[in-house]
């Protein structure tokens, strides 16, 4: 799952957990539902753990939750690109929403197509687990700080 097999991750998974439970504690609250499946460099697969919390009326995941995912999605893969670069921030986030996901865990398949010294853009692909076509497709565009990127 690497875009660079090459390359090491700046941040291996559990550094990258131990970085993200430092500087984004919030993504815990109300309980962990995240999980940081793999991590190579400038990709990553993470899971949205189900919970009723995250459905919408009308019996799907909600649009919120997704794009809850694929946004920590894309900042953990230019995490690990960048190392630890707690102030990255998302300037760009695009999301087609493809399909009704099932009442399931999401995964997050993401890949990093550029990682420039000022900007990284990639794509999540979200799929259900309970299915194999894919549930959205989501673009975006991180802004890193100067200097973070040599």
């Amino acid at each position: 799952m690497s875009a660079a097999p090459d390359k090491k991750p700046a941040l291996d998974r559990a550094e990258m957990e131990a970085f993200l439970d430092e500087v984004f504690p919030e993504i815990h609250h109300g309980g962990r539902s995240v999980a940081i499946e793999a991590v190579g460099y400038g990709t990553c697969r993470l899971r949205l753990i189900y919970h009723p919390r995250h459905v919408r009326p009308g019996g799907t995941l909600s649009g919120p939750a997704m794009m809850m995912l694929a946004d920590l999605a894309l900042y953990v893969a230019v995490l690990s690109v960048s190392g630890r670069v707690a102030l990255a921030v998302t300037t760009n986030l695009s999301i087609n929403f493809l399909r009704k996901p099932d009442k399931a865990d999401l995964i997050a398949e993401c890949r990093l197509l550029k990682a420039g010294k000022r900007l990284c853009v990639g794509e999540v692909t979200l799929f259900s687990e309970a299915g194999d076509e894919p549930v959205a497709h989501v673009t975006g565009t991180y802004s890193i700080p100067p200097g973070a990127i040599g």
